[in-house]
């Protein structure tokens, strides 16, 4: 009785205000069985995290939680004509059941964000129903991120090497170029060697630790007709912050049409990128405007063994002069040599190394390029580099 007391004067006392609110400075707690229905904002300055039971929100106008710390609530329910808005976070141990309106935060504050602790999970999700904003995990592995905009939803798929501590996504209708809710820019024309095209239409942005892959899918208003006549190329890509650029992020073949469909990412690290979208793959890879023919893919071992110890091109013998260009797979220069013969032996010369030069280019497969302006001539490649 005395709970129900203290919600009361709560309650009243936040009438004053222009809408009401029920203002936790006490210690309310939701046991075991028990449920707690909200028709008003909720205001929460006092711990409220041992909760079991159900926590529902419910109203046709849009209702708020904000205040000091974040709630933490076992099973949520959401049937919110105009939508629940996040001033601060919510943590959810179980549940959460949307069953009408969308969880709203803003994208211009990471900071806030609705939390899926470990073990918990969603259902009722759809265009409709929905995160607008950051979703979060803590202590789960793999996941799929609720997240959208206003008209559809627009799911992220993360599947991690292992239990992530803690990942995070949002979902953003925006131009990457010059997005409306991020203080950066991400020039959708900086792309690497082998990216033709860069979506500016929308863009996720995921933040992890772990090495893992992500599925992104399209959708009629992702308009990749513009970028592309065909949809086996469509692949994510990701702006890296090491090179600051665009980088190819193909893993699987892409499922589906121009209209719709859904492609999956390499494994890669998501804090050592920006944000991620769809763009297009040049394949085949196409650096130069002039004709590009093919050259055979090389093997280098630079070990000492007297058998493919340098980067060595027969052809070049018949020619006066050439360019050769070395690239890594993240689209940085990383060797360059006119009128070359045999100099790469897994070394960098641009001085864009900043560790562990001294030993040497890590190995792996790398792009090389090849100008020979006297024949009006360009050709490219690959090579692995072993040690």
């Amino acid at each position: 009785m005395k709970t129900y007391l203290n919600i009361l004067i709560l309650l009243c006392s936040a009438t004053v205000a222009a809408q009401t609110a029920l203002y936790n400075k006490g210690n309310l707690r939701i046991h075991e069985g028990g449920m707690l229905g909200f028709h008003t904002n909720l205001v929460n300055d006092s711990p409220f995290d041992t909760n079991l039971g159900l926590a529902g929100f419910y109203g046709t106008q849009a209702l708020t939680v904000s205040g000091t710390l974040t709630p933490q609530f076992y099973d949520m329910e959401i049937a919110v004509d105009n939508d629940l808005q996040l001033a601060v976070g919510i943590d959810n141990s179980n549940n959460t059941n949307f069953i009408l309106g969308s969880i709203r935060t803003p994208l211009a504050q990471p900071g806030v964000y609705y939390n899926f602790l470990e073990n918990s999970f969603y259902n009722g999700e759809g265009d409709l129903t929905k995160i607008e904003g950051y979703a979060a995990i803590t202590g789960q592995q793999n996941f799929i991120f609720p997240v959208g905009d206003r008209t559809y939803i627009r799911p992220l798929i993360l599947n991690s090497e292992r239990m992530n501590l803690f990942a995070k996504s949002a979902y953003f209708l925006e131009n990457p170029s010059n997005p409306n809710s991020l203080s950066g820019a991400f020039d959708t024309f900086e792309v690497a060697l082998d990216v033709a095209y860069v979506s500016d239409v929308e863009f996720w942005r995921l933040e992890g630790s772990l090495p893992s892959t992500v599925t992104l899918s399209w959708n009629e208003r992702s308009d990749m007709a513009r970028f592309t006549d065909d949809a086996s190329k469509i692949v994510i890509v990701g702006w890296s912050k090491l090179s600051r650029r665009w980088l190819n992020l193909a893993g699987s073949v892409p499922i589906g049409s121009l209209t719709d469909g859904f492609v999956s990412s390499e494994t890669f690290v998501p804090d050592e990128y920006e944000i991620i979208t769809l763009g297009v793959s040049k394949i085949p890879y196409e650096p130069l405007s002039r004709e590009v023919l093919s050259l055979d893919n090389y093997f280098v071992s630079v070990n000492g063994d007297g058998v493919n110890d340098s980067f060595f091109i027969q052809e070049l013998e018949q020619y006066d002069r050439n360019v050769v260009q070395i690239y890594d797979r993240y689209g940085i220069k990383v060797f360059e040599k006119e009128n070359y013969t045999d100099e790469f032996v897994g070394f960098s010369n641009q001085n864009n190394i900043p560790f562990g030069s001294e030993k040497g280019l890590p190995i792996g497969v790398y792009f090389y390029t090849i100008s020979i302006p006297e024949e009006n001539l360009n050709y490219q490649g690959f090579l692995y580099l072993a040690r």
